[in-house]
C-alpha cells in the first residue's frame, strides 16, 4: 500500500511509470484470478486504491 507521503514527492514520470507497472499487475492477477484460485485476492482491490491515488497525485500536480 503506498502512501501520500511518498506520492507527493514524486515527479510526473515516475507516478506514470508506477501507474502502468501497476496497471499490468492488476491485469495478470485478473487473468490468473480466472484461470485459477488466486491465494491473495484482497491484493486486487489495493492494487485498485494504488492506481487511483497515484493519479490523484498526478492531477493534483498538472492542476498547479
Amino acid at each position: 500500500m503506498l502512501k501520500m507521503n511518498e506520492l507527493n514527492k514524486l515527479d510526473g514520470d515516475a507516478i506514470i511509470l508506477q501507474v502502468i507497472e501497476l496497471r499490468r499487475d492488476l491485469f495478470n492477477m485478473r487473468l490468473q484470478k480466472n484461470t485459477t484460485s488466486v491465494e491473495k485476492s484482497h491484493m486486487l482491490t489495493n492494487m485498485k486504491r494504488d492506481i487511483a491515488r497515484l493519479l490523484t497525485v498526478l492531477n493534483s500536480k498538472e492542476s498547479k
